[in-house]
């Protein structure tokens, strides 16, 4: 196989390179940033990158093959089920769904709460498949069902309220009736103690045990839900998991108090299967409550999804009409302030779009008569119409589709714990049953000799095992969210404690995204002014300047799209700036401005009696007005370092320039420094151009910059990145998604896009950087009270396993040390991970 891809697209990230002249040693790439990808990260550790690119396809077409295809011809949907809580419940879904008739093929994903599923829409109806998954304890519903989303989290918190009254219930029999009797005369005299152990051995006492019983199956039945759901999904998957121990401890609790009270005996642990069943689902729910918690946090995240569009009828009506309804050749109408719905090229109109929530380009382009443009992009100025393209799609459905992928190409990671279950449920299984089986052989009693058995089931139930990792997970969810980082997903503690290599993105993460003014040489009066005019621009070039322009009456109104006779008109861009309009003359506002006109390049107009013009010197030279020297020199410095200068002047005269940027962060430096002194290798990704992010290529600490990828591209860079060990994603935007989902580890910024956190593993709400450094000391914190959890319910086993072999321990007294050991977990989590 050869590595020359020009029959199917880029070289790095395989986008089509049709009208793309970039090519390196005979290979072709859509743009120079995945061609300078592709030169540093092309092979990996020594190894050639067409060695890496045929064993992943290999791999690839290998789980193809063991899978069945999706029929082209069917549709995809995605549904939020609720009840999935590890890897053995995406393959129990994912069977579920593919059984189903009509259904070609189907994956879960139980870090998002979500399976998608490829089906025929006449067999197999999205509400059948709602039914079918929901099953088992399972609830399926489609993702915006806020209403069956309450109904499961309602269900959720039934569940425990039910099982910590009803445990309440039995316990109290217990402690009031049962206790005295197994403890002696620690509680009651002698002969209040002939009068219990009486009244309970007597037939009379049946009705009583019942009311336990009942009680018992209450709490076993629908608190336990979950718990007997994922042992028989541990069952019917073969993957033994913690549910599996602690279910079969609990039942057998049960089983053997059931049929003692059948054969008239008055030996009854319905505590042990009460205790093991609420302390469990307890603190799972404790940690699921901060989970839910944390994402509340970010319900102030910007959604970019499109769900309408503005379709032009024949005779010019405008119609909206939902996406789905969109076909190629359509027209569709997209005014200032919208986003694009489908990908498609400009037929009629004028405007300056930015691409930054897809391309990652911090700066809006012109977009005019046959340019294309992308599905998700913004409108900033002006208005455009456009052709819907042949395939009807969005290039952020896309982007979904390939976040989606790469999130649910690797099933979730498995708990610690139960990696460990694997193990030691068959051991703990095989051990009971060989000790009972001993026993009978050495003569013992039936009763006897499963009372021991009972026992080493009871005293290996791993309460304590099953509380280490969710106790000590939810303590690093509670203690990032205190410091304004949210965790998404709970498996992130145990598979990134170390990274070998950060990638940064660059717009809206090292930056701040925004347009700004970051430098001025120019005079405050005309600052000032320029600042009047640039009020009548909706172009965030002169907004940054209008921001910064000193008391401006606030009174002036704004006219729709910058003009102000109300009439929107097309923009144009000329390095990064654009305004409204086609030189029309604007009626008088207020006292301080006479007259305004707005150019391709720029704004001009009478202020206070002074003629003032702003923008690029083109508009200056083009007026027969004056570029100075040394100021056109000035001018050209900005430009090559990637930001938008403005020249602004009075009288036939240019006489300042005012620069806009792309703000960086604050403590941005000091964050990268701070990573790179750990150890790791620090990257910025951008798909801005080379110019913008030239700032970055001489800090110390940056080992190397990208500049110009696609989201594709992104997505490839860090998978290759990965080769080489662990990496981390760090960015913001919807660009940044399907690299974000690629890494081991990504962090989205809390004020970037819903796209951008959806696919991250964590965000940081403040936006602030330097939380990256806290989250990896919470990783480490957390791995170690994880490890420190399960040390000690092992150490606990280590000790109470033999001595229940040997019959030293009967169940009561297991079950108090089970209790006991788990209080020592829940002790140890509760405590904060990082010093103040």
């Amino acid at each position: 196989m050869t590595d020359d891809r020009s029959d199917t697209g880029c070289t790095l990230c395989e986008l089509p390179v049709e009208g793309s002249d970039v090519v390196a040693d005979g290979k072709p790439f859509c743009c120079v940033g995945c061609r300078d990808v592709y030169d540093v990260v092309g092979g990996v550790d020594a190894v050639d990158a067409e060695d890496v690119r045929d064993a992943r396809e290999e791999a690839q077409a290998a789980e193809e093959d063991a899978t069945p295809r999706a029929d082209p011809d069917h549709e995809t949907s995605y549904l939020e089920v609720s009840g999935m809580y590890c890897v053995t419940c995406e393959a129990f879904i994912e069977s579920v769904a593919t059984s189903a008739n009509g259904v070609s093929d189907a994956s879960a994903s139980y870090v998002t709460d979500t399976v998608r599923v490829d089906h025929d829409p006449e067999r197999a109806p999205l509400e059948e498949l709602t039914s079918d998954i929901s099953q088992l304890g399972y609830s399926a519903y489609s993702r915006e069902d806020a209403v069956s989303r309450r109904r499961a989290e309602n269900w959720e918190m039934g569940r425990i309220a039910v099982g910590v009254l009803m445990g309440m219930m039995v316990m109290l029999q217990y402690v009031v009736f049962i206790y005295p009797v197994y403890f002696g005369g620690l509680f009651y005299n002698e002969q209040t103690m002939a009068f219990f152990e009486q009244a309970l051995a007597d037939e009379r006492a049946t009705p009583f045990y019942l009311m336990i019983a009942a009680l018992t199956t209450i709490v076993l039945g629908v608190t336990g839900k979950p718990i007997l759901q994922g042992a028989y999904v541990g069952i019917k998957t073969r993957s033994p998991n913690m549910d599996l121990l602690v279910a079969i401890a609990a039942v057998s609790a049960y089983l053997y108090s059931t049929l003692s009270i059948a054969v008239g005996g008055d030996h009854i642990y319905y505590d042990v299967t009460v205790a093991i069943v609420v302390i469990v689902t307890v603190g799972g729910y404790y940690e699921s409550t901060l989970k839910r918690e944390a994402t509340e946090r970010l319900s102030d995240l910007t959604s970019v999804q499109v769900d309408e569009a503005r379709r032009v009828g024949p005779d010019g009506s405008h119609e909206d009409v939902p996406l789905s309804a969109l076909e190629p050749d359509d027209r569709v109408l997209v005014r200032a302030g919208e986003r694009v719905p489908i990908d498609g090229d400009v037929i009629d109109g004028e405007a300056a779009v930015d691409e930054a929530v897809v391309t990652g380009e911090s700066l809006p382009v012109t977009k005019a008569v046959g340019d294309d443009v992308v599905g998700g992009s913004l409108v900033a100025d002006g208005a455009v119409t456009i052709r819907v393209g042949e395939d009807a799609t969005s290039t952020l459905d896309r982007i979904t589709e390939l976040v989606w992928d790469l999130q649910s190409g690797t099933h979730g990671i498995q708990k610690l714990a139960d990696k460990l279950a694997t193990i030691f449920v068959p051991l703990v299984l095989v051990l009971a049953v060989v000790v009972t089986a001993v026993y009978l052989a050495l003569g013992s009693g039936v009763a006897a000799a499963l009372l021991v058995g009972l026992t080493v089931l009871i005293v290996s139930c791993p309460c304590a095992l099953g509380l280490a990792t969710p106790l000590a997970v939810a303590a690093g969810i509670r203690d990032a969210l205190e410091r304004s980082i949210v965790v998404f997903d709970d498996s992130v503690f145990e598979r990134i404690r170390e990274a070998d290599t950060v990638v940064f993105d660059k717009t809206g993460t090292l930056t701040t995204g925004e347009m700004a003014v970051v430098d001025t040489d120019c005079e405050q009066r005309l600052l000032e002014r320029a600042a009047i005019l640039e009020r009548r621009s909706a172009h965030p070039v002169g907004q940054a300047i209008a921001a910064v322009g000193g008391d401006i009456d606030s009174t002036d109104p704004v006219a729709d799209g910058g003009r102000l006779d109300g009439e929107s008109s097309p923009d144009n861009v000329a390095d990064g700036r654009s305004v409204s309009g086609e030189g029309s003359r604007a009626e008088t506002l207020g006292d301080r401005i006479e007259s305004f006109e707005s150019h391709r390049n720029g704004v001009s107009g009478v202020v206070d009696g002074d003629e003032v013009v702003v923008g690029h010197p083109d508009l200056f030279r083009d007026r027969g007005w004056t570029v100075p020297a040394d100021l056109q020199e000035r001018i050209d410095g900005e430009r090559a370092a990637g930001r938008v200068p403005v020249a602004v002047g009075r009288d036939g005269t240019a006489q300042g320039v005012v620069v806009v940027g792309d703000d960086l962060r604050e403590r941005w430096a000091e964050t990268l420094t701070a990573i790179s002194d750990a150890g790791a290798d620090v990257v910025v990704l951008t798909g801005d151009d080379a110019r913008a992010a030239e700032q970055f290529r001489e800090h110390a600490a940056i080992d190397r910059v990208f500049a110009g990828v696609p989201p594709e591209g992104k997505a490839e860079t860090v998978a290759r990145l990965g080769e080489r060990g662990r990496t981390v994603m760090i960015g913001d935007g919807t660009n940044d998604a399907p690299a974000l989902a690629a890494a081991d580890l990504g962090i989205a910024l809390g004020g970037g896009t819903a796209m951008a956190a959806d696919a991250a593993d964590i965000a940081l709400v403040d936006d602030d950087l330097s939380s990256v450094d806290t989250v990896f000391d919470l990783a480490r914190a957390t791995d170690r009270r994880v490890k420190g959890n399960i040390g000690w319910a092992f150490c606990y086993n280590a000790i109470a396993i033999p001595l229940a072999v040997t019959g030293l321990l009967n169940p009561l007294f297991a079950a108090i040390a089970m209790g006991a050991s788990s209080l020592l977990v829940v002790t140890n989590s509760s405590r904060a991970l990082l010093e103040e």
